[in-house]
């Protein structure tokens, strides 16, 4: 998909995203037909191919449009007065019942990433900037740059973007985690942010 859509284009495309992201989970990504996607979202095969041209382009436009919400939620949080504790916040907003809707979704995804480099690749992009966006945080949090502060912490970013995604997969094929699991979960996250956190540059 174009970056360059006009803005009434990129509306629809958001619009129609959204409005097939269900079909796309139950009947997976070599379940559902582009018949079935543009019957979902009310539009005719011919006029839905014109916006998505195949399923991979459709799961490339998902990860960028995500990707987008995922920068507004980071804007805010950078300009927090307490960016360590919205950061908390913010994930563990992901492990709520109506976010876990879409884990069903990530895991099609994840498998499909395996398969179709494009869309293995969008994921991968996707990912990265997640932890570039986790990185600049805690540059901010420790005082450090953030050359140093994504070598320094790139292993706790990637663990955090790995929690939510592993959570959200999980209760896609399993259902909701036990307290027992939430609660592991939820104090390893807690650890991480608290290392960060006392980790502050010198000076």
């Amino acid at each position: 998909m174009s970056s360059v859509l006009a803005p009434a284009a990129e509306e629809r495309s958001h619009e129609i995203l959204a409005s097939i992201r269900q079909a796309f989970a139950e009947k997976g990504f070599d379940g559902a037909s582009m018949q079935d996607l543009a019957r979902a979202a009310g539009m005719s095969v011919g006029n839905f191919y014109r916006y998505f041209p195949s399923k991979a382009a459709i799961v490339v436009a998902m990860c960028g449009y995500d990707l987008a919400e995922i920068q507004g939620e980071f804007s805010e949080i950078q300009t927090s007065d307490k960016p360590m504790a919205c950061l908390r916040d913010r994930i563990l907003n992901h492990f709520s019942e109506e976010s876990m809707k879409d884990g069903q979704l990530w895991a099609e995804i994840t498998a499909a990433a395996i398969r179709k480099p494009e869309i293995g690749e969008a994921a991968r992009q996707m990912e990265e900037s997640i932890v570039s966006m986790l990185s600049a945080i805690f540059a901010h949090v420790t005082k450090r740059n953030i050359e140093d502060a994504r070598k320094r912490y790139e292993g706790q970013c990637q663990m955090l973007v790995m929690l939510v995604k592993a959570m959200a997969t999980r209760t896609a094929q399993c259902g909701p985690a036990s307290p027992a699991l939430a609660a592991q979960v939820v104090a390893l996250i807690d650890r991480i942010l608290l290392d960060v956190s006392s980790d502050r540059a010198e000076g």
